[in-house]
């Protein structure tokens, strides 16, 4: 299984593969690889060597192999989000999978003919192993487009920067990163923003950051817990505002808060055991960053404190339920009672 960045140098070399398999959650990277195939492959014409695939036709991949791209050497096929690649026992999937085993098989005995005439890619979000994942493992290429480390991100944003010229420092964009996730997409939205803001020989700052950029809504709940922490009521009540403003749910807000809360209740129970935090509270691999931001936010409050902060906001959604408050009024008095 080849990596993002090693596929990648592979088809900026110029080197092809007949059969690929690409799947995973980070869809920019994945489509990006798919730009850079169709730009190697040359001329497209829909029909003829380009063919697309999906759930709705899969059953014809096997016809529109063996048809020829006439007036061209080969044809590019991209058979793109099928369950082709999914285990499930339902009627639909079993039929799906008995498609995949006749599709393996076809490419099993005819590889020499496939490899001649055309460029299969399939894409997916997930892909499960069963057979035909195995044969195009062991007969092509298979990449798995997982969701980027914060380090890896940063990488790239840096690259894109100097290709326009901007200056940036790697604590800037790990700030960014730490704003607005690890999805590749949103972080291309953002630093061309910034990109734009600073001009050639420019210089992106923090600032730059906090006035243009769109913060995840988990990134503002650590933004409101620091204004806790610090006593400062005033910007935690107007951050609290702004996710109203923004047309964030109330409910949504409650439950962010809560479960931010109940992780540095986590956090501060893992310290005290001796317990690895990323294990605790459940950590993912590219968010294992956020570490270092729980235990300084758990350092504003003692295990009683963070108890009594989690059963107040339980008693909130349980009397909003049963109409006995506002769930803003409610948040609202929960937050200034933590800053007096």
């Amino acid at each position: 299984m080849l990596k993002p960045e090693e596929l990648e140098k592979q088809i900026k070399a110029g080197e092809q593969n007949s059969i690929y398999l690409l799947y995973g959650e980070e869809q920019y990277l994945q489509d990006s690889i798919i730009k850079k195939i169709k730009k190697q492959f040359g001329e497209l014409i829909p029909g003829i060597n380009y063919i697309q695939i999906d759930e709705t036709n899969v059953q014809n991949l096997i016809s529109e192999i063996e048809v020829p791209a006439f007036g061209y050497e080969k044809k590019l096929i991209i058979i793109k989000n099928t369950d082709l690649f999914k285990k499930e026992t339902k009627k639909k999937s079993d039929k799906m999978q008995e498609l995949a085993m006749k599709i393996k098989e076809y490419l099993e005995q005819n590889l020499d003919m496939v490899k001649d005439s055309c460029i299969l890619v399939f894409a997916q979000e997930e892909a499960e192993k069963n057979e035909l994942h195995n044969f195009i493992e062991k007969e092509g290429i298979v990449c798995n487009f997982e969701k980027l480390k914060p380090v890896e991100l940063v990488k790239r944003l840096k690259a894109i920067c100097n290709a326009y010229k901007v200056n940036v420092d790697e604590k800037t964009l790990e700030y960014l990163v730490q704003c607005i996730g690890t999805n590749m997409q949103d972080a291309i939205n953002e630093i061309r923003k910034l990109i734009e803001y600073a001009g050639e020989n420019g210089t992106i700052k923090n600032e730059n950051i906090d006035e243009l950029c769109i913060k995840q809504t988990e990134a503002v709940i650590f933004d409101l817990t620091d204004y806790l922490g610090n006593k400062n009521a005033k910007l935690a009540l107007d951050t609290l505002n702004n996710l109203v403003y923004n047309k964030e749910p109330l409910q949504k807000i409650l439950t962010l808060v809560y479960n931010h809360f109940k992780k540095l209740y986590y956090t501060k129970i893992c310290e005290r055991l001796n317990k690895d935090i990323s294990d605790g509270l459940q950590l993912k691999p590219n968010q294992k960053f956020l570490v270092s931001k729980y235990k300084k936010q758990a350092n504003y409050f003692n295990e009683s404190t963070l108890r009594k902060i989690l059963q107040e906001l339980t008693d909130l959604d349980a009397n909003y339920k049963i109409g006995l408050i506002d769930l803003d009024i409610g948040l609202e008095s929960i937050l200034c009672n933590y800053c007096s």
